[in-house]
């Protein structure tokens, strides 16, 4: 027995250090079902579920998302990772605003390519085993796992919060047959610190870690496929024209010394970081495919980014016109 857990034990170190290599940090792993605090997480989903905070994203309401052992038949541990999207640099002075996680390449196709590497690399330890990846597009409760993985712990704005690497991340997850020595999970850290609740224009943040998207900037910027945005999204949006990292930005543990990323998938596209509401309006939807090759802002459609940017405080150029 001691032999076993001891080889379980190098498995699991040897697991996280290729996941490092891959450029991964913070990386941790939890074991099927969980704790006392998935079960907890799990309800309280059910509870936003049933207020209809999740607005039209009917894909949350996937009963999977409350079984993670349905994603995977016969899944022991998961394999959790975290990739940072911060890059130390700002913006054009007087261009609209867009979220930091979308700057570079598809965070989507970068996790899924790394993990899948990390299975393949499981795969020759353990030739029996079965592995499965798992982004956003899956339906887990990823920040309740993270959290269980020691990755950090769901703030008050609904954003996984690392000690060392603050809220700047993505997400992504490793299914796996193998049973694996768990980390420790997260203790929450907010304190009594509101920040978020404080500084988000919409009030969105109804309470402590409870998120109302249908009053949500980046849900409505994103999500929404009505042809106008309400009028208290409009009143509120300032320059933000896709997503809103507001939230993010007046966090304390976001301003302490957050390592800038290197990864050249995350270097920024000058696009993104100098655009006008001129261009937003006058680029046809061609051109926009083009700007939106290879980039999680595929979601948003040129017509939607015509009608957040008409929305924005920025002013039209209307010289030479």
């Amino acid at each position: 027995m001691v032999e076993v857990l001891e080889k379980q034990n190098e498995l699991s170190k040897s697991l996280k250090s290729e996941a490092k290599r891959q450029g991964f940090n913070p990386v941790g792993i939890a074991k099927l079902p969980g704790s006392e605090r998935i079960q907890m997480r799990t309800s309280a989903l059910q509870r936003w579920l049933s207020a209809e905070y999740h607005g039209n994203m009917k894909w949350m309401e996937a009963p999977r998302r409350q079984n993670v052992e349905s994603l995977l038949e016969g899944a022991k541990s998961i394999l959790a990772v975290g990739l940072n999207y911060y890059v130390d640099i700002n913006r054009a002075p007087g261009s609209l605003s867009i979220a930091r996680y979308a700057w570079g390449v598809d965070y989507h196709k970068i996790l899924e390519k790394r993990l899948k590497r990390i299975g393949l690399w499981l795969q020759k330890q353990r030739p029996n085993c079965r592995w499965k990846i798992c982004v956003d597009t899956a339906p887990l409760l990823e920040k309740a796992w993270a959290e269980e993985a020691g990755l950090g712990w769901i703030g008050k704005n609904a954003n996984l919060i690392n000690l060392k690497t603050g809220s700047w991340m993505v997400l992504g997850y490793l299914l796996c047959t193998e049973p694996l020595t768990a980390d420790k999970p997260s203790t929450p850290s907010c304190g009594q610190c509101q920040a978020c609740i404080d500084a988000c224009p919409t009030q969105a943040i109804t309470e402590p870690f409870v998120v109302d998207a249908r009053r949500c900037l980046a849900y409505h910027t994103i999500e929404n496929r009505q042809k106008e945005l309400p009028n208290a999204i409009k009143s509120s949006i300032g320059s933000w024209v896709a997503g809103c990292d507001i939230c993010q930005e007046v966090c304390p543990w976001n301003h302490k010394s957050i390592p800038s990323s290197k990864d050249q998938d995350i270097v920024p596209k000058q696009w993104i970081l100098q655009l006008t509401k001129d261009q937003v309006l006058s680029w046809n939807d061609k051109e926009w495919k083009n700007k939106l090759q290879g980039s999680a802002l595929k979601r948003i459609k040129p017509w939607m980014w015509r009608r957040n940017a008409l929305a924005t405080q920025g002013q039209i150029n209307t010289k030479n016109k």
